[in-house]
């Protein structure tokens, strides 16, 4: 099965930006759709972003204009850079497949948005 290694997160002031990196195994990742979500304290997880394999992207509309997905098939990663990060970004981030397809998540990497 497919596994993800999300890092990249840590602590920020308002405004300000990050880049996570989700690392996946497997041979075939250069056709799934991948999405990074995100869960914050009492919330269930949303999905924030999504990446099609030739690059079309798609935004939750909390996030458009701020966040942008990549993703390099040759390394097996996708990416998410956050602009202009809010309190309200504050979440646990993960990557997965969308849609997810098991319930497997990696262990996901902490965003937190404070002044």
């Amino acid at each position: 099965q497919v596994q993800f290694v999300e890092s990249g997160g840590g602590l920020v002031h308002p405004g300000g930006s990050l880049r996570l990196s989700c690392a996946a195994s497997g041979s075939i990742f250069s056709i799934y759709v991948m999405g990074w979500y995100r869960q914050a304290p009492g919330k269930q997880r949303e999905l924030v972003a999504t990446i099609r394999t030739g690059g079309f992207a798609v935004y939750a509309d909390s996030v458009k204009g701020r966040f942008t997905i990549s993703r390099d098939n040759d390394l097996k990663s996708v990416y998410l850079r956050m602009n202009s990060l809010k309190p309200e970004d504050t979440a646990v981030y993960y990557c997965n497949r969308s849609p997810v397809v098991s319930d497997y998540w990696g262990q996901g990497t902490q965003v937190t948005v404070s002044s």
